[in-house]
């Protein structure tokens, strides 16, 4: 009988002190959701039989790793973690150039890899990858799972946790399983929606919306080789999985281990909001979604407790909380859930130069902390923004929601008059007019305009929105991702329009190859571009210093009666630290005592470890600036 190492215990004694540890939170939601359909003790012999197997396939590097996470389970949480995220093939190639990167992510102070989808994608238009057709493989062009794995073992070594991406919501037509459902395997034919008539199709588009409405509009498509309708959310080349299935619940599972056996240590859940469907309903965001999330949860943490999750969850401030884990799910659901209130919050305050929305709405929607879980915040990623202000939380500032809305749209599209940012529509809906936004980091904050002035005034600003922002999304709680080329200032890149396989998808507008020339050289260039990169990694090296701004440390948000400021507080066992930004293009001063500070004695800033700018009473920020004012306990 083998033994872990660093351990007495056998993997079979492992083994079953944690099925002991999580059987309950696995095996409750799971017959929630399946006792209907698999009588219980065959669903627990199968999913026992299922982590079995894959706990001994584990290799043993990775089991000596669940180990330390076991004794660490907090681990994710350190102030230490910062995340980076790009396409392999963009960044450095392939995998083994992923590998030959990892010098370039620890010297930016990055502890957590995004490796963006890279699973083998059906062939043509893949939705940027995210239309699997083989999750046990490697894109070929990228390399293979064998070298992913080497590299996620290099990454171990450095402390850099490697985390890909596992769609749960649909697979590419051209996967196996739906090849044997087109050929009229009903075991297979289960995996998904099936429809032999359009009419029940049609009683759930009366309530359903539709993500991409004007390159693949509606949410169902016609296979005439299998004479039925299947359930395409996103295009009709992606169908979309029976998740009331239990046999779909096992089958992903499977692969999740796969994958996490592999070398992931974090995997990124894409799409989980559309999961569950309910008549009636828009079929997002559905309480079988978090039993579903917290049965993968708790099967990984029986056979691979070293691997964490984040919810690709862009929903609603209401709808964004559980995803994290709230009343009976606490704890047990998701590790991480991109904050995407902060990011369009972010860009909301850009260009209104106004705080009080950003505000009312984190302040109202949002607990202070989870329970085991925290937030991956962001500036910007592969996807476009949608603007994701309610009505009601614009009326609470005075503005209308819609109104707001085609505002923002409109502003980083650079046609708002007065506008700074190079941005483009995407996905405009006629019908309502709503538009989505795409365009990269530099573009957005006015690098872009700036450059093409040759002014370096406007070129200044830029970088200082884009330092704010980062300042922003490493204090507030939570892993902050960097999106590839954002830490060196990379503008939109227009070439995709050449490539047919992409000339449909304006997203890749914002997803350029990294540019090593410029890179290379950052941390020492006198150029915008190494300013930038020395902001970023300034803040990042900072942030690791500092307890009170752990993933678990509670983030207060202040109304501290000032709307063109933005403050909150961090307040730590050891440490406090409380954090204002300056959202607009002016010199901005606030009352020390609306933060609860003596101005006599004011805390040193830990950004530039200086105390603040003060006049008489108040404290001055400059045009976008930051501050993180630190008090030891």
């Amino acid at each position: 009988m083998t033994q872990t190492p660093a351990s007495h215990l056998s993997d079979d004694d492992l083994f079953e002190l944690r099925w002991t540890r999580a059987a309950r939170d696995l095996l409750t939601p799971l017959y929630r959701l399946y006792g209907d359909a698999m009588a219980p003790e065959e669903l627990e012999a199968r999913i026992r039989e299922l982590l079995t197997q894959k706990w001994a396939e584990r290799p043993a590097d990775l089991k000596t790793l669940d180990m330390k996470r076991d004794l660490i389970p907090d681990w994710f949480l350190a102030q230490e973690m910062a995340g980076y995220v790009f396409y392999v093939d963009k960044f450095a190639g392939s995998m083994k150039g992923v590998a030959e990167r990892i010098p370039y992510l620890q010297s930016l102070g990055i502890t957590y890899a995004h490796f963006m989808p890279c699973l083998m994608p059906r062939p043509g238009d893949s939705d940027g990858g995210y239309a699997v057709m083989d999750y046990g493989q490697i894109d070929p062009r990228l390399g293979t799972m064998a070298e992913f794995s080497e590299t996620a073992r290099q990454m171990r070594a450095t402390e850099i946790s490697p985390c890909i991406d596992m769609v749960l919501n649909h697979t590419a037509r051209e996967h196996e399983w739906a090849e044997a459902a087109r050929a009229g395997d009903a075991f297979y034919q289960g995996f998904y929606h099936l429809f032999d008539d359009e009419m029940v199709p049609l009683q759930y588009e009366r309530t359903l919306l539709e993500v991409f409405p004007n390159q693949a509009p509606g949410n169902f498509t016609f296979d005439p080789e299998m004479g039925k309708w299947v359930w395409t959310t996103f295009n009709t080349f992606q169908w979309d999985l029976n998740w009331a299935n239990p046999e779909v619940f096992l089958a992903v599972m499977g692969i999740i281990l796969d994958l996490a056996n592999a070398g992931a240590e974090v995997l990124r859940l894409d799409a989980v909001a559309f999961m569950w469907k309910r008549m009636g309903t828009v079929c997002q965001n559905e309480p079988e979604v978090h039993d579903i999330l917290q049965a993968i949860n708790q099967a990984a943490s029986i056979a691979a407790p070293a691997t964490i999750f984040k919810a690709e969850a862009i929903v609603g401030p209401h709808q964004l909380v559980p995803y994290l884990g709230e009343g009976r799910h606490a704890g047990k659901v998701s590790n991480l859930a991109y904050h995407n209130s902060l990011m369009v919050q972010y860009w909301s305050a850009l260009a209104t130069g106004r705080s009080d929305l950003m505000t009312h709405t984190l302040k109202t929607h949002f607990p202070q902390s989870f329970l085991g879980a925290e937030w991956g915040t962001y500036l910007r990623c592969h996807d476009d923004i949608g603007w994701a202000i309610t009505d009601d939380d614009a009326r609470a500032v005075g503005v209308t929601g819609d109104g707001h809305r085609r505002f923002l749209a409109e502003f980083y599209a650079g046609r708002f008059p007065g506008s700074f940012a190079r941005g483009a529509d995407f996905q405009v809906n006629e019908a309502t007019g709503d538009a989505r936004t795409n365009g990269s980091l530099a573009s957005l904050t006015g690098l872009e305009l700036a450059l093409e002035s040759g002014d370096p005034e406007a070129i200044s600003v830029a970088q200082r929105r884009i330092l704010m922002g980062h300042a922003l999304i490493a204090g507030f709680g939570g892993i902050p991702l960097i999106y590839m080329g954002d830490e060196i200032g990379l503008l939109n890149d227009h070439s995709y329009a050449e490539d047919p396989d992409l000339a449909g998808d304006g997203r890749w507008m914002h997803r350029p190859p990294m540019d090593w020339e410029i890179a290379g050289c950052a941390p020492l260039a006198q150029t915008h571009h190494g300013e930038i990169w020395r902001g970023v990694q300034h803040i990042l090296a900072t942030r690791a210093r500092v307890p009170a701004l752990r993933g678990d440390v509670p983030t207060d948000i202040l109304d501290a009666g000032h709307d063109r400021l933005f403050c909150i507080r961090r307040n730590g066992y050891t440490d406090e630290v409380i954090g204002i930004f300056n959202v607009t293009a002016h010199r901005q001063e606030i009352a020390a005592s609306a933060l609860g500070l003596n101005a006599a004695d004011l805390p040193r800033d830990l950004l530039t470890d200086e105390p603040p700018t003060r006049a008489e009473d108040r404290i001055v920020l400059p045009p976008y600036g930051a501050l993180w004012l630190h008090l030891a306990h």
